[in-house]
């Protein structure tokens, strides 16, 4: 990591845009068509606060992760603090570098209820590659949130300023989660591509004869499966079937234990370890809390 750049202050991200001018010590709007220049290929940096960037023609491949984003004309993508972002060699593609970029440290947010409810916008958690593409009419409502906080910022510091700084990025927030969800409906024969790849791999999984070994599928194991970074399958799951990854995983779970309850004279804790759980009493808890019933009184309940 050590070629990677750390800016954990909005002051440090002034520092390597240096035109831009400080207006709040914890939030920042940058224009970036004003910064082509200082923006170079193979940059690498990590942020200490949030980030939502939109950006409307951009002849760099920009990574976040691991993941190439095809950040078309009109992409919007969120990221959360600490997460390493590069940007690649310019593609062939000779448009200039155009689009807005919302900054905000932790710090703003703290004791506001867009603090308490930060972990709800799952989106930060998204790769670029998952990225939110935007209408014109999408584009335009965002774009007149973020002016209006640019505009505020402008104002002097009073002690309204913070309120209606947050106010306004948790309506541009909210304003993500419905374009999120009208992009999932969107892209419904995607999504059922990949709800069967996930039954798939499930399915796989539970026919190894080494679960034992292998332990129970996370909700990151199946991300990876997939290629999809662990809140987007969540999410894209939620909305599909009303189950999040973990609840998915749970269901196929509760389901190949019922057959074996059924099917075959083993003990709960021989089940438990050859379903890959390390202790039979989690096994037992989670199908109570899941059926209403303890292992063997489902099993005797058929009897």
């Amino acid at each position: 990591m050590s070629n990677v750049i750390h800016l954990e202050t909005i002051s440090d991200m002034h520092k390597l845009l240096p035109q831009a001018s400080v207006k709040h010590p914890l939030v920042a709007v940058i224009d970036f068509s004003a910064y082509r220049d200082q923006i170079n290929s193979g940059l690498k940096l990590t942020l200490g606060c949030y980030a939502v960037m939109f950006k409307n023609a951009c002849e760099y491949k920009i990574k976040y992760g691991q993941q190439a984003c095809d950040f078309q004309d009109g992409s919007l993508v969120c990221i959360a603090p600490r997460q390493v972002i590069s940007l690649d060699e310019p593609s062939d593609r000779p448009s200039a570098i155009s689009g807005w970029g919302l900054f905000f440290h932790p710090d703003l947010i703290r004791g506001t209820t867009l603090g308490s409810r930060i972990r709800e916008y799952t989106f930060f958690g998204y790769e670029t590659a998952e990225a939110l593409h935007l209408s014109n009419k999408e584009q335009n409502t965002l774009g007149e949130i973020v002016q209006k906080i640019d505009s505020e910022l402008s104002e002097n510091i009073d002690r309204h300023s913070q309120t209606l700084i947050v106010s306004n990025i948790e309506l541009l927030l909210n304003y993500c989660i419905r374009y999120y969800d009208r992009q999932f409906i969107t892209r419904k024969q995607v999504n059922g591509d990949i709800l069967a790849k996930v039954e798939a791999v499930l399915t796989a999984h539970y026919q190894q004869a080494d679960l034992r070994e292998k332990g129970l599928p996370t909700v990151k194991y199946l991300a990876d499966q997939v290629h999809l970074s662990p809140d987007y399958l969540s999410d894209l799951l939620k909305r599909e079937t009303g189950m999040n990854a973990q609840d998915r995983i749970h269901y196929y779970l509760i389901e190949e234990a019922k057959n074996l309850l059924l099917s075959t004279n083993h003990s709960v804790g021989e089940l438990a370890f050859g379903l890959g759980f390390d202790y039979p009493q989690y096994f037992s808890r989670l199908f109570k809390s899941k059926t209403g019933m303890t292992p063997l009184e489902y099993r005797t309940s058929f009897n």
